[in-house]
């Protein structure tokens, strides 16, 4: 049986290889067939447990999942499950995805250059004060501990969100 750490590891395993497995941004995002998505699910099956059997010949342990023997080939229902628990519109999937994409792009632009030139791009950044909305300015010419960002001020169309039973488990296992 799985323990809440388990799960909080497969699933964080498990959207990284679903975001691998995505489709192009150029392919046209079509109504997915029963037929298409059985298919993906047991591509995803099977891509798991080849992933599982490779991490175990190299000892090392990733994600945690029990197979059987199914008409496709290996099949795990805590991995179905996984994927019924993270394809729930309302936990925010596509959101998620759009923010892990903006830090990944963060990442991968400002990450390779060192602290000086991340600060002078930081700097160039301009902001409005909250005395002044219209008005923006370049954070370099903002006096010292003034407040540059307030997120629980600013409206959204959405945010990351885990569901409360996986956070309250990621969260212990970080410690928190």
């Amino acid at each position: 049986m799985r323990k809440p750490s388990d799960i909080a590891i497969d699933r964080a395993l498990l959207l990284y290889a679903l975001q691998l497995l995505e489709k192009p941004e150029d392919e046209e995002a079509e109504e997915e067939s029963p037929a298409a998505v059985l298919m993906s699910d047991v591509k995803v099956q099977q891509l798991a447990f080849l992933c599982e059997l490779q991490m175990f010949a190299q000892g090392l342990r990733g994600f945690h999942y029990e197979y059987f023997r199914f008409a496709y080939g290996a099949y795990s229902k805590d991995l179905d499950n996984d994927l019924l628990a993270l394809r729930k519109k309302d936990e925010g999937v596509e959101t998620n995805q759009k923010i892990l994409e903006i830090v990944k792009a963060i990442a991968t632009t400002y990450g390779p250059q060192d602290s000086g030139a991340i600060s002078r791009s930081v700097e160039a950044v301009e902001v409005s004060t909250p005395s002044e909305p219209d008005r923006r300015l370049p954070i370099r010419t903002i006096s010292f501990h003034s407040t540059l960002l307030v997120p629980s001020r600013i409206e959204v169309k959405a945010e990351f969100a885990i569901p409360v039973p996986v956070l309250s488990r990621v969260s212990a296992a970080l410690g928190g």
